[in-house]
């Protein structure tokens, strides 16, 4: 019998998306296809385990040695900055992280800019580079109705096609980084299961030149 290789993906269409890569990577699993309540597949054949669990969790499963390797985006790494190899760079589940205000908004150096994200160590990495003073408010939903309703100035969050920060008349006012999947692996796993792991990152790194 094949290592097992255990993989946390994320619940939700990215998640999707990123098992069919992981499928047409040689590594299927027919359960997981089928709506259920299922949370853990195993295909042995393949060497393969999934687990899904709630995207922000993916780093904490990964870190900690429940799974050998999983897929989040680069928001979460950021954010979190877990203690993972960072394998590959699976060019899907774009989108980017930015900053957006009130479409006449300027920013009033003489105070203190208040800021509403869901990510505040990138906030605050972002505005301590050019050494502005910000005051985080941490919000875990709704972001865009903060400057809406002068809770802030302005937010930190995630943007993919903007259409809900024009419906709030908000605009983008720069953009941090880009944003996509990430395949990243525990660091012990990676040493004790290294062929079994660079396989299929290899498998998943052509199919991802190949879709270019």
């Amino acid at each position: 019998m094949k290592e097992m290789i255990s993989v946390a993906l994320p619940k939700g269409r990215l998640g999707d998306k990123v098992y069919r890569m992981f499928r047409d990577a040689g590594y299927p699993n027919e359960e997981i296809e089928k709506d259920g309540r299922k949370l853990v597949f195993e295909s042995p054949e393949y060497g393969i385990r999934y687990f899904l669990v709630k995207p922000s969790d993916v780093t904490v499963y990964v870190e900690r040695g429940a799974a050998d390797i999983g897929v989040c985006g680069k928001d979460i790494l950021k954010e979190y900055a877990p203690e993972v190899y960072e394998l590959l760079d699976l060019k899907t589940g774009n989108c980017r992280m930015c900053v957006a205000a009130k479409e006449d908004f300027e920013d009033d150096l003489s105070r203190t800019l208040r800021v509403a994200t869901k990510f505040p160590r990138v906030a605050q990495e972002h505005y301590g580079k050019r050494g502005r003073q910000i005051d985080v408010i941490k919000l875990n939903g709704s972001i865009e109705l903060a400057p809406v309703l002068g809770l802030s100035d302005v937010i930190v969050d995630i943007v993919e096609t903007g259409t809900t920060l024009r419906e709030n008349h908000l605009s983008v006012f720069e953009t941090i980084f880009p944003i996509s999947a990430r395949l990243i692996a525990n660091r012990a796993s990676f040493r004790f299961k290294r062929q079994e792991i660079e396989t299929l990152t290899e498998k998943l790194k052509q199919l991802v030149e190949e879709k270019k």
